[in-house]
């Protein structure tokens, strides 16, 4: 389970960061190229944040 706990982890910070410098080089720089960029990252991760976290449930699911 911590093999799956620690990948969570990373796409959280992941999100975290793409969020951030999303909206600094992004939206206050202007370049909207970097922030489409930034946008398709944070899809990435939430979609892989989410596979991970229904099996994390499924393995504490079971006896």
């Amino acid at each position: 389970m911590w093999k799956k706990a620690i990948p969570n982890v990373l796409y959280t910070v992941g999100i975290f960061v793409c969020i951030i410098s999303g909206y600094q080089y992004g939206i206050e720089g202007h370049n909207y190229v970097f922030l489409a960029g930034a946008v398709l990252l944070i899809g990435i991760f939430v979609y892989l944040k989410i596979k991970i976290l229904k099996d994390i449930k499924d393995t504490l699911k079971k006896p």
